[in-house]
């Protein structure tokens, strides 16, 4: 085994050794680099892909470069895990049901300092890096928010050498992959798996068996124990894939393993030999399709069953993994909360909690209480929202019908908590009780996972501070007088790696000209550039780079939308998951505001182009017709001749390589959630970081960033989350605003007009129209729409002062540092992990 480990590390070293590649020192020559690159490239493009460079294809050429990348990844990977395991160190196991780390080859070469000199080594070959670059897809694995934040977490763990293992899903299809007929939202499969992808290595050996269904009988075993016994249960096979993850000139490789499901029965040939070819292939089928797609639509009975059976897959996949990896270097479970923190990524993963005190008292036949005592010191758990929908209840009946075991041991939980502490706390108290259940005993019964989560876990955060006051006050009131202790509160922050090196790589020279480069791995570093802001030399040059990014935007939209935007104009940019609660529809009606002054002939409006990028739910009807209206109007307004002040642009398909193409071009940063709804935003830190101003409600971490960057460099409205509470009980009407502005009235009578009809015949804007006023206005757009447009206002004033303008874009930049993700790693590691870094030689 020794022999292996060395062979393996020196991969590294051969790159290094040869052609004068390194010197007396030690150190890398770039010449030698360059040129062993070089012939790696060719190496791989031979023996792995069987081609010459005449015959390579664009997508034989990434392949190579990626297992260039690869082989230097592997290495470090190798040695990483040896010292892990040698050390038998405490690690923090990462469960989340997506992630989103986009394209991999550009971010690996720049963990690893080798970009400049792949792309050098690449030209002498006759190739482009950007266009090899671009036939990467983006990994499938997530959705929004969620799953990006999970990866930036990944990212910066692996930075700080913080020892970490990511746990989720293989989705075969990912979400799906957006496309625009009629200007309605047509979901088609995303295969992003389908070509192949260099960067996964598959597990077989590590295959874990999960059961389902079945029931549940109690036995005496062989010393006179009564045992559960699980019964004419289906098995299904969870592989693991691993995916290594780098960080920033960090000599830690740490790796995300994602589980694909597979059937455990034996492939049925009699029956296939018999002519029964589908009933054959049933069960395989079935099992596959746990991991075929992320987020089925549960708006139906299968739908929610494939939907905790794909919760529960993962997780008891991961779970098992966990204690096979701690097995491997302890000899007691006493040891088990000392060596493992899981942390549980929002929560839908919940059911860990279970499945491991499953495993504790059925397999290792712990008793109940040393069985509890080390699920509860093991788990940590993110909320990361505030609306009712996402906290996971399912039905009882549904939820014991395919785990019937774990079914008991929740009512077993819930029955020692209520009898346990929330007797003690309260004495006699039912009221308290039927609040806090687990179970909800109110009609059909529920099971509340997120009531779950808190009960069991050790510390319960949220991800804003705003956010984090409201999970106490609003959504777990009782469990926070029960658990003062258990709640704190860590702000959400992204990896400048990806989002600004990475993606903004203009703006990041001139940065490094002017502070060098210790900010890529200390973003607090970027407070130096505050002595340039009102330097109108550096401000030129910032908006020299913003206009250039601006261009490279412009080529995207004529591709993917077909229309000519100005780039000398506002680039409005509203980038995010498509719900009601985020406002798109508040956005909507600005447009239609400012359109409305154009075809008046008002001269004074400023120039702008509105960008959108959003998916919704396929089950979710609103939120597909406000796209539907967008493309509505866009349709109009980009076809009006005498219109020259506004474009607006839906890209299709918005995912983490379009943000890069986004974000670096935006001069204006939409945040305009309800006060109260967005639990942090991780979008409007990447906005800020690349020198996007933003226009903003006091929710999530809006509050945070005014509080960075200054009252004076953020436009704020709306009201805030008191003021709509307090609306909210003493009776919203959105008739009040309708009848009161003027404005208002004519575009909600605009919209129902038939000047916005689809070329189908649809009127989605009257739809939009209908649920504002006669649907109650849940998200109340109406009672912000004067304060938000008489905001708008002041932007376009104050962009058309160009000094102006800069020195607040510079600001935004220098003052983000507070949401870099290696300081909210920093933040789990101390005060919930109690996770120390590792040195890697």
């Amino acid at each position: 085994m020794r022999e292996i480990w060395s062979d393996a590390v020196d991969v590294m070293a051969s790159i290094r050794k040869k052609d004068g590649a390194e010197s007396a020192d030690g150190k890398v020559q770039p010449q030698g680099r360059k040129l062993r690159i070089k012939e790696s490239i060719i190496k791989h493009l031979q023996f792995d892909l069987a081609r010459n460079q005449g015959t390579a294809t664009l997508r034989d050429w990434w392949v190579a470069t990626c297992l260039m990348a690869r082989e230097m990844i592997m290495a470090q990977f190798i040695r990483t895990q040896r010292t892990h395991h040698g050390s038998n160190v405490r690690k923090v196991y990462y469960i989340s049901l997506e992630y989103l780390p986009g394209r991999l080859l550009k971010n690996n070469l720049i963990n690893f300092g080798i970009l400049g000199d792949t792309k050098k080594a690449l030209e002498i070959l006759g190739q482009n890096f950007d266009d090899i670059e671009n036939v990467e897809p983006d990994m499938g694995l997530g959705n929004g928010g969620l799953g990006r934040l999970a990866s930036c977490f990944q990212d910066s763990l692996a930075t700080l050498n913080y020892p970490a293992v990511a746990y989720g899903i293989h989705y075969e299809l990912g979400l799906f992959r957006q496309k625009f007929v009629d200007g309605k939202q047509v979901e088609t499969p995303d295969s992003w798996l389908l070509p192949g992808t260099p960067w996964q290595v598959c597990r077989p050996e590590n295959t874990q068996n999960v059961k389902l269904y079945g029931s549940v009988e109690f036995c005496y075993d062989n010393s006179g124990r009564l045992t559960p016994l699980w019964k004419n249960c289906e098995i299904m096979q969870g592989v693991p894939w691993d995916i290594s993850i780098t960080g920033y000139k960090s000599p830690t490789v740490n790796f995300m393993r994602l589980w694909e499901a597979r059937s455990a029965a034996e492939f049925d040939l009699k029956m296939f030999n018999d002519g029964k070819f589908f009933e054959a292939m049933d069960k395989q089928t079935r099992n596959e399709t746990i991991s075929k797609v992320l987020y089925p639509n549960d708006s139906t009975e299968g739908g929610k069953i494939l939907r905790l059976t794909q919760q529960y897959f993962f997780v008891s996949c991961s779970i098992q993994d966990i204690i096979r990896r701690f097995k491997n270097a302890n000899k007691s479970f006493d040891a088990f909360p000392e060596k493992v923190a899981i942390q549980l990524n929002d929560t839908h993963p919940t059911i860990a909690v279970v499945e491991l005190l499953r495993i504790l008292l059925d397999e290792e036949l712990f008793s109940w209480e040393r069985a509890w005592d080390i699920c509860k010191r093991t788990f940590s758990y993110t909320n990361h929202t505030l609306l009712p929908e996402a906290l996971e209840e399912w039905p009882a009946g549904l939820f014991e019908y395919l785990l019937p075991r774990h079914y008991q041991l929740i009512c077993e939980i819930n029955r020692r908590f209520l009898c346990g502490e929330v007797e003690k706390k309260w004495p006699g108290d039912d009221s308290k009780k039927r609040a806090l259940s687990i179970i909800s005993g109110d009609g059909t019964k529920v099971v509340r996972m997120a009531h779950l989560a808190v009960a069991c876990c050790e510390h319960v955060n949220g991800v804003a501070a705003m956010h984090s006051d409201l999970v106490k006050k609003l959504l777990f009131p009782l469990f926070n007088e029960l658990y003062p202790q258990k709640f704190t509160n860590v702000t959400n922050g992204v990896t400048p790696r990806m989002w600004l090196r990475c993606c903004n790589p203009n703006l990041s020279k001139l940065l490094d000209r002017a502070i060098g480069q210790k900010w890529t791995s200390d973003l607090g570093k970027l407070r130096d550039l505050e002595k340039f802001s009102d330097d109108p030399i550096f401000q030129q040059k910032f908006l020299e780079i913003k206009r250039l990014n601006k261009v490279n935007l412009a080529k995207k939209i004529a591709s993917l939308c077909g229309i000519e935007v100005n780039v000398d104009s506002l680039f409005d940019v509203q980038i995010k998951r498509l719900h009601e609660y985020k406002r798109q529809h508040l956005n909507l009606l600005h447009i239609l505001t400012l359109y409305r002054r154009v075809v008046g002939g008002d001269e004074t409006v400023v120039p702008r182009t509105f960008i959108f990028g959003a998916k919704a739910a396929p089950g979710y009807y609103m939120a597909k017709q406000i796209i539907h209206a967008i493309n509505v109007v866009a349709d109009k307004v980009n076809a009006n001749s005498m219109n020259d002040k506004i474009r607006i642009a839906f890209l299709p398909n918005y995912n983490v390589s379009l943000a890069c193409d986004i974000i670096p071009a935006a001069d204006l940063s939409e945040q305009i959630s309800t006060a109260g709804k967005e639990a942090s935003g991780t979008g409007n830190m990447k906005l800020a970081m690349n020198g996007a101003c933003t226009i903003c409600t006091l929710d999530g971490a809006n509050v945070e960033i005014k509080e960075e960057v200054g009252d004076e460099n953020i436009f704020v409205f709306g009201h805030t989350e008191g003021e709509i509470k307090a609306m909210r009980e003493r009776g919203y009407n959105p008739y009040d605003y309708y009848n009161r502005s003027e404005d208002l009235h004519y575009i909600l009578d605009w919209m129902a007009s038939s000047n916005f009809v689809s070329a189908s015949g649809e009127a989605p804007l009257r739809n939009i129209r209908n649920n504002l006023l006669d649907g109650g206005d849940p998200f109340f757009a109406l009672a912000d729409f004067e304060s938000y447009v008489h905001t708008q206002r002041i932007i376009d004033e104050t962009f058309q002062n160009r000094p102006q303008w800069a020195k607040k874009a510079i600001l935004n930049v220098t003052r983000s540092g507070k949401f870099s993700s290696d300081r909210a790693i920093r933040d789990y590691a101390t005060n919930i992990w109690n996770l120390s870094p590792v040195a890697i030689k």
